[in-house]
């Protein structure tokens, strides 16, 4: 049961990383504020320095982790073009990023809670990932 719910628990978290990466990177060439692009690249190198944590141990379990879910992605990238079409500004970007980190701040702790048997490692891993999120949507709320 620990490495079954460890593995569903780092699957999760790969899989939110690369969301979040993905989701940084639809947006980034849309920021106008030097401030806001440093802490989305901020933010970035750390969900990459989490994603490198994460392989290597789901690697331990042989386990190739799990790309975001497709629909999610194609919705969040049609939600972000549909509203930077509408308008460009670093306060859409700041509201899109918002909401995309807390989304992921309450699925991952909806899996922290659903895979309780999950090894200290991974659960360690999971809640910094939400602080890194959590983190994101407080320095970004002063462009909304």
């Amino acid at each position: 049961m620990v490495q079954q719910d460890t593995i569903k628990l780092l699957r999760e978290c790969d899989a939110g990383v690369k969301m979040g990466v993905s989701s940084i990177d639809d947006v980034l060439g849309y920021v106008k504020s030097e401030n806001l692009k440093k802490f989305l690249i901020e933010n970035k190198d750390e969900h990459h320095k989490l994603d490198t944590e994460i392989q290597l141990l789901l690697a331990d379990y042989k386990d190739a982790g799990k790309e975001p879910n497709p629909i999610a992605k194609g919705m969040s990238w049609m939600k972000t073009n549909f509203k930077l079409g509408m308008e460009q500004s670093d306060k859409v970007i700041a509201d899109l990023m918002t909401d995309g980190c807390n989304m992921g701040v309450k699925s991952l702790n909806k899996y922290l809670n659903q895979y309780k048997a999950a090894d200290e490692k991974s659960k360690d891993v999971a809640k910094r990932l939400i602080n890194l999120e959590e983190k994101l949507a407080v320095d970004i709320r002063k462009f909304l």
